[in-house]
C-alpha cells in the first residue's frame, strides 16, 4: 500500500490508477476513499490517472489526535499534490471533501490545478445565522453529534439510507450498498467523526470562493436531504467566477452510486479522457 507523510507526521493512504491528466478524488464524511471505486475505476480505463485517498483520521490513513480543521486537511491535500508532483490536476470533492478543494485553491493557488468539481458539497456554508439565514440550524447538528456519541453505528445505519435516499418505497440502493457505507464510515475513529463533522457544519467558505478563477463544475442532487441544493450546490454556483451548475433531478446526497453512470460520464466530459476505454482497462 502507497502512503505519504504529512507535515506533522500523519500517514495518509492514496492509491494511484492510471496514466495521463491527473485527477484527485476527495472523499466524504464519514468514508474513505473506496466510496469513489466507480468513478476511479471508470476515469482510469478512460485514459486518466486517478489518485484517491483517505482523509487523516478514516480509512487506512492516521487516526491523529488533532488536525480535522480545513486549513491542515487542505495542508494535507497540498503535500499529496507536492509529493506525487502533479500538475494539470482536477480536484474533485464529494460532500465535506468540497471543502478541501475550496480551501487548498483559495491557500495554494492553481499552479498544479487546473480545473475542479464539486460534488455533493457543503460549500459555502452551512450553518444558519443572522448573516445566513438559508442556512441548517445548529440543532441538526447538534442532534447529530448527540447520536455519534451515544451509539455511533446506529447513527451510521439511519444515517446511510437517508444518504442514498432509499425508503420502504424507493429502493434506490441495494442492501449490501448500506452494508459497505457502514463498513466504510466504522472505520474512522469517534473523534475523527465528531471533530471532522464539526468542520463541515461550521466553515465559512463564501470569501474565499468568490476568488476561485478556474472552471468549476457544481453537480448536486435535486432531492439531496442531507446536504440540501438550495444551501449548497446553488449558492456555491453563484458565488463561484466560473461555475457549471448541474442538477441531477431527483437524485440523493450519495448520486456516486445512485447516479454513477451519468456522473462519470459528466466528469469525463469535463476533465478530458478517452471516450472509449482503453485496450488494456486498469483494475482496482
Amino acid at each position: 500500500m502507497a502512503y505519504v507523510t504529512t507535515q506533522d507526521g500523519t500517514e495518509l493512504f492514496y492509491r494511484d490508477l492510471g496514466t495521463g491528466r491527473p485527477v484527485i478524488l476527495i472523499h466524504g464524511w464519514p468514508l474513505n476513499g473506496d466510496s469513489w471505486d466507480q468513478q476511479s475505476n471508470f476515469l482510469a480505463e478512460h485514459g486518466l490517472r486517478v489518485i484517491g485517498y483517505d482523509r487523516r483520521g478514516f480509512g487506512r490513513s492516521g487516526q491523529t489526535s488533532a488536525g480535522y480543521d480545513y486549513d491542515t486537511l487542505a495542508a494535507d491535500l497540498h503535500t499529496l499534490i507536492e509529493k506525487l508532483d502533479l500538475a494539470d490536476a482536477t480536484l474533485v470533492g464529494f460532500s465535506m471533501g468540497g471543502g478541501e478543494v475550496v480551501r487548498y485553491l483559495s491557500r495554494y493557488g492553481t499552479k498544479r490545478v487546473t480545473k475542479a468539481v464539486l460534488v455533493s458539497a457543503v460549500t459555502p456554508y452551512l450553518l444558519k445565522g443572522d448573516d445566513n439565514p438559508d442556512g441548517v440550524d445548529s440543532k441538526v447538528f447538534e442532534e447529530i453529534e448527540e447520536q455519534l456519541r451515544k451509539d455511533r453505528f446506529a447513527f451510521l445505519k439511519d444515517f446511510a439510507a437517508k444518504f442514498y435516499g432509499r425508503s420502504v418505497v424507493h429502493h434506490t440502493v441495494s442492501e449490501p450498498v448500506l452494508e459497505w457505507f457502514q463498513h466504510m464510515a466504522s472505520s474512522g475513529s469517534l473523534r475523527s467523526t465528531l471533530a471532522t463533522a464539526h468542520s463541515w457544519s461550521s466553515t465559512d467558505f463564501r470569501e474565499e470562493m468568490k476568488r476561485i478563477d478556474i472552471p468549476v463544475l457544481v453537480i448536486h442532487g435535486t432531492s439531496d436531504n442531507t446536504v440540501p441544493i438550495d444551501a449548497s450546490g446553488r449558492r456555491s454556483a453563484k458565488l463561484l467566477p466560473k461555475a457549471i451548475l448541474s442538477e441531477y433531478d431527483g437524485e440523493p446526497h450519495g448520486l456516486t452510486v445512485t447516479a454513477a453512470d451519468r456522473l462519470n460520464a459528466e466528469l469525463l466530459q469535463f476533465i478530458g479522457g478517452t471516450s472509449e476505454p482503453i485496450s488494456s482497462p486498469v483494475l482496482a
